[in-house]
Formats: C-alpha cells, structure tokens, sequence
C-alpha cells in the first residue's frame, strides 16, 4: 500500500530550480517506490528575496511564518496525505502542529538527530544560517537529546555558496570537510550537514563520511521516519499523544474559527 508525504519546506521551491530539482532526484533514489512525495513550499512572496534566512534567523518571524506550516498541515490532513513532513532544520511550530492533526507529523531536525543517535555516541551539527545554532541547540533539549549534542557551528559559507555548488561543488565541499573536521576534534562521532540545501548537495554527491565519522543523509531519515511512523500506524493505531497542555486536539472547527478571526482562514481548504 502506498504511502502519501506532504513536504513542507522553509523556502518558496520555485524560487530554487537546481535546488528544487536535486530533492526530487534524491526523494526518489531514497524513498520506497511505491511511496509518494509531494513537494510544497512557502507561499511565493512570503520573503524579499529567494533567501529566507533573513527571516529564519529571527525568533518572531519565524514563529510568524510558522502559520504557514500549521494551515498546511490541516490541508494536508484533509486532502488524505498519510504523513506530514516538516523539511527544515528549525522545525517551526513542529509541537503545535503534533496537536493539530491525527496523522504522523515528522520533522527534519529531529529525525536526523534520533536517527545519529544509533551511529554514534554524540553527533555535531553544522549550519549555514550562523543565528540557527542557539535554536537547533535547543531543539536538542527539546527533543531530549542535548547530552548527545557536542556542539553547532557555522560550516564557514552561505546559503548563496551552497546554491551556486550544485553546479561547482568541488571547493564547497573541500570547506565543508574542513569544518565537519572541527567538529570531530571537539567530540562528533555524527555529522550532521544542517539545512536541506546542504544535505542534499552532500548527498547527490556522495558524500557519507569525513575521517570515518558518518555524515548523515538528514533528508533519508526523515523521509525513512515518514514511512515506518505510517507503518506503525496502519499496524496496529500507534499515534501521538492526545492529553495534556502540549499535546491535546482542539476543536478543529474552533481552530478554523480562530483563523478566520486573524484573517488567515483563506489559507485552510473546506474539510467537506
């Protein structure tokens, strides 16, 4: 039987042709082949300009843009996806979204982490938006995995760099390296690659380890996370929690109530 994904990224897809195209060919290589991966980005316009670091790096803005990713999760609920699937290291509104819906919600973050649990002892993450660190950081807390954490560094280069090594990876990846490197001298024994853009360049060009320490495929995990939470699911209704402060269902009509009063129902499609 197969299996639907909503892929909910942070950037507006069809600002980033070489980007957008390298995710589907790695979707592909990586998914089951009876599994479907539909790709969804921010709605256009949501940033100045292709970049959305300048907002990312911002608590408040990203908490704003996190609407987005809620409204989207209740569509694709209600379109019939079996999973929805955050594809971005900050994971915004991850745990309020668990509370919104009945399907699996997977998020890109936690999944690379749980998954460089079983590889080593400790893993590193490096990022290309410098701000990010403190956040990702925390998501390992939040996540319960800090002690695994040894730390979060900038990886030395930008989102710009990264999209401009889809066609000259050769010097990009060499500064990665050196970077991955740092983090093995303070205590890594797992590498993860941070954002998306990152990952799958990496992973297009088949880059797995540095030094023999793993370098994780984050976007694997998290589409392997997708498919076995639905496994778990038709096997035998294993879903999340539904009680307490941060995990209880509201009301979904009262949820659509309380869109519509701040003027963001035209982004909820009609359940009937």
């Amino acid at each position: 039987m197969s299996i639907r994904i909503w892929h909910q990224s942070f950037t507006v897809l069809s600002d980033l042709g070489a980007y957008d195209a390298a995710l589907r060919a790695h979707f592909q290589k990586v998914a089951r082949p009876d599994t479907v991966i539909d790709m969804h980005g921010m709605q256009q316009g949501t940033y100045r300009s292709n970049y959305p670091g300048n907002d990312i790096k911002h608590a408040v803005l990203q908490y704003l843009h996190g609407l987005q990713f809620m409204a989207n999760g209740i569509n694709a609920e209600a379109q019939g996806y079996d999973v929805y699937a955050i594809s971005t290291l900050p994971e915004p509104a991850l745990r309020e979204i668990r509370s919104l819906l009945r399907i699996p919600v997977v998020g890109y973050g936690e999944s690379a982490m749980l998954t460089a649990c079983m590889l080593g002892r400790k893993f590193g993450v490096l990022v290309f938006i410098d701000e990010l660190a403190e956040l990702v950081a925390d998501n390992a807390e939040r996540h319960g995995l800090g002690q695994r954490l040894s730390s979060v560094r900038h990886v030395g280069f930008g989102f710009n760099d990264v999209l401009a090594a889809f066609e000259q990876p050769d010097a990009l990846i060499e500064r990665f390296q050196a970077a991955a490197r740092g983090l093995i001298e303070v205590g890594a024994e797992v590498i993860i690659p941070g954002e998306a853009p990152l990952n799958v360049l990496l992973a297009t060009h088949g880059i797995n380890q540095v030094d023999g320490v793993p370098v994780l495929d984050s976007l694997g995990a998290w589409i392997k996370q997708a498919e076995s939470m639905v496994d778990l699911q038709r096997a035998n209704g294993t879903s999340s929690c539904d009680r307490n402060y941060f995990s209880a269902r509201p009301d979904p009509a009262r949820v659509r109530e309380i869109f519509d009063f701040y003027g963001l129902g035209e982004r909820l499609l009609d359940p009937r």
